[in-house]
């Protein structure tokens, strides 16, 4: 049975991983579309910024992209119950994020900047895409990026129900359709300097990367079901347009 103190503990961890994974979240959504907070401006140069701002990308990066991996789970479960793993993930991403809001150095180079009915245009681009976000989420059923439903599961004394693999909503257009809102909404800001561009051109590559990386976890893990899927559904950009009746 578990202790007054183990269970305070395990709730203070829940709340930890639920405020700091949806505030850094939130965090991000405003940084897309506002661009970089006025953080800490350390005087560099350009070139020193940029190198700066992209080990901030390359280090929320390398704990993304590890942590997610089954052979650093498996190492973790030795260390950490399993019920805290998606959840120390969470914990975890979002300093790494806070970090990367902290720092980010803000170039004073205007690549290119929209104006007029292009800037209304990518505006309503990027709230759309926010909109079509949640609403893959949401076509989940079943979401829980930070990791709270396995530990009140365990807390409750509960059996985890096992999520069967159905399609929904944007998941009908493409495979990953987080991910796709996600790059809309990178792309979306319309005063693209220097830093931003590094920005974007590094979230793309990872996130395109990542999908590739996921797909393999997915066929791995759904098997024959997940190639079906595969066989009829573009990973990232919808080419084939099912009907709207099964967009629900």
């Amino acid at each position: 049975m578990m202790t007054p103190v183990r269970r305070f503990s395990t709730y203070a961890f829940l709340v930890l991983a639920g405020l700091l994974g949806g505030g850094t979240l939130f965090l991000f959504m405003v940084f897309l579309y506002a661009g970089p907070f006025k953080g800490t401006g350390l005087g560099l140069g350009e070139n020193a910024s940029l190198w700066l701002n992209a080990s901030l990308c390359l280090a929320f990066y390398v704990q993304h992209s590890v942590m997610i991996r089954r052979s650093f789970r498996s190492r973790l479960a030795k260390i950490l119950p399993g019920e805290f793993d998606a959840a120390f993930f969470a914990v975890a991403s979002g300093l790494a994020l806070i970090v990367l809001f902290a720092f980010w150095q803000e170039s004073a180079n205007t690549v290119a900047k929209a104006t007029g009915s292009l800037r209304w245009l990518l505006r309503g681009v990027y709230f759309l895409s926010l909109g079509g976000f949640f609403w893959g989420m949401r076509a989940l059923g079943v979401f829980d990026p930070f990791g709270v439903r396995p530990i009140l599961d365990h807390l409750r004394d509960r059996k985890p129900s096992a999520v069967p693999f159905t399609v929904r909503g944007p998941y009908h257009w493409v495979r990953h359709p987080l991910y796709l809102f996600m790059l809309l909404m990178i792309w979306a800001y319309p005063d693209l300097t220097t830093d931003r561009l590094l920005f974007n051109i590094l979230w793309t590559v990872w996130i395109v990367g990542g999908t590739v990386l996921e797909e393999r976890d997915l066929t791995a893990s759904l098997g024959n079901a997940y190639r079906e899927y595969q066989s009829r559904v573009p990973m990232l950009i919808p080419y084939r347009i099912p009907s709207f009746r099964n967009a629900e």
